[in-house]
């Protein structure tokens, strides 16, 4: 709208309040002359009026009008839900015809907004959050609507109705199909800890729009270590799953369902369940041998952690010695073989062998038994004393198949100071050890006291960590098939405990020895690490026997990729991976280690429903008076500009609102009449007045 304009417009000579006075003071002469002569009321009334409009000065308004733009906008969802089928191909049909459109249309400004941004997974669909910022400097009277171009999945409509009526008429172009597919996996409640060695309840469903006529579906269930367990579940009912915690840390599973035909991802067919493995308590066997100085520091280290139970026995006395003490005076026990080494043994996290040797006391089967706990996923530690040298030594027994040391007879009684060895400066349990000034990573003499024995033994398997006396190993730490085994070829280091030579770290060792025996993640050499920052997943191992690593890579599409780890200069083995889709990414290394990294929530709501519907938009359509259009009824729908429509959308039709805002860029006033010739006209009324009421009276 542009040119002038003419509108009437009043400035009255008086304040309004006095101009009311003369209104009310003019109507009581009226109101006089109705009771006296109804005759003379015509003129007294219009000469009143004619006093009272020359008061308000009329005049006539000449504006000089320019009209401004309307503004609409244009909202088109890129989320991940949009990649699937041809719902990528409509939008961008749709968006290339509506812009062919509307750039023809003067006086509209247009505005395309694509949200999310290129490159960023985003759980859940936001358009409202990036319309707003579009239509922040306009005013409410010059907006001419919203298109958006989505499946419908709009994860921040506004629950106030009344607010869709600010933004103009909202139209909704729907990408997808009618009638569409999908089955998915909803994970209803998981539990995010459990305690090590005991089960959570997982709760799940499968649910299924697929309108297949299918009740049931296939689920497989995968553990941490790659089993698989195959069941089947009815459809749309939640179900139970037991999920055993056997490490502390992260446990990862996964549950898999079948796809159906035609669905539209099956991105959402699998879920990974993380749930981290936390140890209610420590419950640790601690057998010592022989009495020796060293024999207090392991129970003092093991009874000053709150979080341990600690069963400590000592052979003080053999079965074949005689004791004339009377039965009732003795304050031994004997020592109950069967109940620790039998029908308890699977109690304990640990067990600790400390400068034991072979008595007779315990069978041999007993120590089968040991062997076999370690193997199915115990852990032991033993502490070499002289004994394990000689014939007593228990590398005679069923041990012999877990012990990473076997005796060479000697026993070397000289000052020595344990080094860590070049892989002791890699590996986490020794690679971080501090000691005044001396840190395990440098090479050189430690600064920490000498050890004055060490017990000769021949490493057959495992990792030697600290060396001795003539790089004889010294701590050895070794995994025999789902257990670990830990041996310190000395018994010396409670001469560190006492402050010896300055002392050493004797609490630190010990503890991270004990905590990887436990299978602690961050003190595993072998643990692969899986972490993320936004879109990108840190994929990290330790440096430690190998410079490099392939690391094989699966997709929540099903599509497998492999990549090498590379030294960093922090000391890990690393590669960053970005992602492309939310959604869960498995990782595996050669040892046949597992992790996944989920981008996105476990349910996304980008994932968790993806059939197109106008459902959560129809409100906004309702109150705006817009409407929604099937892209694949119309793909390249007409736009139409209305003013003050009932409706702004149609079968294959969208609208528009035209506001016919403007602004003004000069005003003139311009008065009906001159002054003079409005008191001339005043007094001709007067005097007409007063002059036919003279006549009729």
């Amino acid at each position: 709208m542009n040119g002038p304009a003419l509108r009437l417009h009043f400035s009255p000579f008086i304040d309004e309040t006095w101009l009311i006075a003369v209104v009310v003071i003019g109507a009581l002469f009226v109101a006089a002359a109705f009771w006296r002569s109804r005759r003379t009321l015509v003129f007294r009334a219009v000469t009143l009026s004619f006093f009272i409009l020359i008061l308000m000065n009329p005049s006539l308004l000449s504006e000089d009008r320019k009209g401004v733009d309307d503004v609409a906008v244009i909202v088109v969802d890129r989320s991940a839900s949009q990649t699937m089928g041809q719902r990528q191909e409509r939008t961008d049909r749709a968006l290339a015809a509506l812009k062919a459109q509307l750039d023809k249309v003067e006086g509209l400004d247009l505005r395309i907004i694509e949200a999310p941004e290129a490159g960023s997974l985003e759980n859940r669909t936001k358009l409202f959050e990036v319309l707003d910022p579009a239509f922040a400097s306009i005013p409410q009277q010059r907006r001419a609507g919203v298109i958006f171009i989505s499946d419908g999945q709009i994860h921040d409509v506004p629950q106030n109705p009344a607010q869709f009526t600010q933004y103009g008429p909202i139209s909704l172009l729907l990408s997808g199909d009618r009638n569409e597919r999908d089955r998915q996996i909803v994970i209803t409640n998981a539990p995010s800890y459990g305690l090590v060695g005991q089960a959570v309840d997982v709760k799940y469903k499968i649910e299924d729009t697929a309108n297949i006529g299918a009740s049931t579906a296939d689920v497989t269930f995968t553990r941490h270590d790659g089993t698989t367990e195959r069941f089947n579940v009815p459809v749309n009912i939640e179900q139970t799953l037991s999920l055993p915690i056997e490490n502390p840390g992260q446990n990862v599973f996964e549950l898999s369902v079948q796809g159906v035909n035609d669905e539209l991802t099956t991105a959402n067919n699998k879920a990974a369940l993380l749930v981290n493995g936390v140890r209610d308590r420590l419950r640790v066997l601690l057998v010592s041998g022989k009495p020796h100085a060293g024999g207090r520091t392991w129970r003092d280290l093991l009874t000053s952690d709150p979080g341990v139970d600690l069963v400590h026995f000592t052979i003080l006395r053999e079965p074949e010695k005689l004791d004339f003490t009377p039965q009732d005076e003795l304050s031994l026990i004997a020592f109950p073989f069967r109940e620790l080494f039998e029908i308890k043994l699977y109690d304990f996290d640990l067990i600790i062998f400390d400068r034991y040797h072979l008595n007779r006391i315990l069978p041999n089967f007993y120590f089968d038994n040991i062997a076999k706990y370690v193997e199915e996923g115990g852990a032991f530690l033993e502490a070499s004393g002289p004994s394990y040298a000689g014939d007593d030594s228990i590398y005679m027994t069923s041990l012999v198949s877990i012990l990473p040391g076997s005796p060479t007879g000697d026993v070397i009684e000289r000052p020595f100071k344990p080094t860590p060895t070049d892989l002791g400066r890699r590996h986490p349990v020794t690679n971080s050890l501090v000691w005044g000034d001396y840190h395990s990573k440098d090479k050189g003499v430690p600064s920490w006291g000498r050890w004055l024995r060490q017990v000769g033994i021949h490493q057959e398997s495992g990792d030697a960590l600290l060396n001795g006396i003539e790089d004889k190993p010294l701590l050895i730490l070794d995994r025999v098939k789902k257990g670990r085994v830990a041996q310190i070829a000395s018994d010396q280091i409670w001469l560190w405990s006492r402050g010896y030579e300055t002392g050493g770290p004797h609490a630190e060792l010990l503890r991270r020895v004990v905590h990887w025996l436990m299978k602690e993640p961050e003190l595993d050499e072998r643990a692969l690490s899986v972490s993320t920052e936004k879109n990108t997943i840190i994929v990290r191992k330790h440096i430690y026997d190998q410079d490099k690593e392939t690391i094989g890579m699966t997709t929540p599409e099903g599509q497998k990729s492999m990549f090498e780890l590379a030294p960093t200069p922090e000391g890990w083995l690393e590669h960053r991976v970005t992602a492309s889709t939310l959604g869960i990414y498995a990782f595996e290394d050669g040892n046949g280690e597992r992790r996944y990294a989920i981008i996105g929530d476990v349910n996304p709501p980008e994932l968790f429903s993806v059939k197109t519907t106008a459902e959560k938009l129809e409100p906004a359509l309702s109150a705006s008076d817009g409407g929604a259009v099937w892209l694949a009824d119309a793909p390249e729908p007409r736009v139409r500009l209305l003013t003050n429509s009932r409706s702004y959308a149609g079968n294959n039709w969208v609208g528009l609102r035209r506001n016919n805002d403007y602004t003004v860029s000069g005003v003139k006033d311009i008065p009906l009449m001159p002054e003079w010739m409005s008191l001339l006209l005043l007094l001709c009324l007067l005097t007409f007045a007063w002059w036919r009421e003279g006549m009729i009276r």
